[in-house]
C-alpha cells in the first residue's frame, strides 16, 4: 500500500544524503531526486569556486523543491536528498507538503565527513565548503536523526530508518 510519504534525506555535504536517500527510495520502490540536480548552473559555479550561497542564492532551488514536494506528497510520495540545512528551508518543505514529511538527518563528525569529502571525486562541493555548511547547520529537534560512523554502511541507516518508520506506524 502506497502513501504518499515524502522521505527528506537531509545533512551537510559528504554525509551520504544520496548514497542513502537512492537505497531507501529502492528499498520503499519510490522515485528518487537528488536537489543537487536542481541547482542552477550560477550556484553550482559559486559552489564550485568555494563561494558558500546565501539565502538569496537559495530562493529559486528551495522555491522549486517545495513544489516538487508538493506534487510528490500528493502522488505516491518520494525520496529527496536535500542538505536542508536551515529550519525555515524544512518548514517551506513542510508547508508545501500534503501530509507529513518524514525527515532523516544525517549527522556525523566534522572529522568524518571532511575525510569523506577529502575523497570523494567528480562533485562540485569541496572539502573547503564543509566548514561553511556545518557553520550554517541548524539541527532539526524532530525527525529521525542517524548518527554516521566507519562501523555503518548506507544499507545499515537505511535499515534504521525502516525500522524506526515501522515502529511509528505500529505505535
Amino acid at each position: 500500500m502506497q502513501d504518499n510519504t515524502v522521505y527528506v534525506v537531509m545533512g551537510v555535504s559528504g554525509s551520504g544524503k544520496t548514497t542513502v536517500g537512492r537505497l531507501l527510495a529502492e528499498r520503499l520502490s519510490l522515485p528518487f531526486y537528488d536537489a543537487d540536480d536542481f541547482h542552477s548552473e550560477a550556484n553550482i559555479a559559486k559552489m564550485r569556486g568555494g563561494t558558500p550561497l546565501t539565502d538569496e542564492d537559495r530562493r529559486g532551488w528551495l522555491n522549486q523543491l517545495a513544489a516538487g514536494v508538493k506534487k510528490w506528497s500528493q502522488a505516491n510520495g518520494a525520496v529527496l536528498a536535500c542538505s536542508a540545512l536551515k529550519e525555515k528551508y524544512r518548514q517551506q518543505f513542510n508547508e508545501a507538503a500534503t501530509h507529513p514529511i518524514r525527515w532523516v538527518f544525517l549527522d556525523g563528525s566534522e572529522e568524518l565527513l571532511s575525510e569523506r569529502l577529502r575523497t570523494r571525486t567528480g562533485h562540485y562541493m569541496t572539502q573547503q565548503m564543509l566548514a561553511s555548511q556545518l557553520a550554517t547547520l541548524e539541527r532539526p529537534a524532530y525527525g529521525l536523526r542517524l548518527t554516521l560512523s566507519q562501523q555503518l554502511s548506507p544499507q545499515d541507516l537505511v535499515e534504521q530508518v525502516i525500522a524506526a518508520d515501522s515502529a511509528e506506524r505500529l505505535a
